[in-house]
């Protein structure tokens, strides 16, 4: 058996709420549920983006507790890439600027593909990349 998506991604902050303004003021993507302290959770096209205090995330659920998930966390920058067409890249490039966002880096692939690099207010590494750099 192969999975046939991947139905969520997590990253791990340090300020959920700076996390919440960047993903929700800048990226553009809607808040589907939050818990203080613990994590956000954003909707972005079919599947669901997290984003955790890791700190909180490594606590064992209470034993009476209704959803046992099991703890996680990471320590450090994390990465996440969204998709876009080249356009789109362009698209975000200005509107990530005109928000004083830094573009840590930009380049095409030696495949073909753009790829477009900014930084989250934790320091995680976020990318917009055509999806033809994995052959998509």
């Amino acid at each position: 058996m192969t999975p046939s998506a991947i139905l969520e991604s997590a990253l791990y902050v340090t300020d959920l709420s700076a996390a919440e303004a960047f993903y929700t003021d800048i990226i553009g993507l809607t808040l589907l549920t939050k818990v203080e302290g613990r994590h956000l959770f954003f909707r972005c096209g079919s599947g669901v983006l997290l984003v955790f205090n890791a700190e909180a995330t490594k606590i064992p659920p209470a034993a009476d507790a209704r959803l046992k998930v099991p703890p996680h966390g990471a320590v450090g920058e994390g990465h996440l890439c969204f998709a876009a067409t080249a356009a789109e890249i362009a698209a975000w490039k200005s509107h990530l600027e005109a928000r004083k966002v830094a573009i840590e880096s930009e380049f095409e692939w030696p495949q073909g593909g753009r790829s477009l690099y900014i930084r989250d207010p934790s320091g995680n590494s976020i990318e917009f990349a055509e999806p033809r750099i994995w052959g998509l």
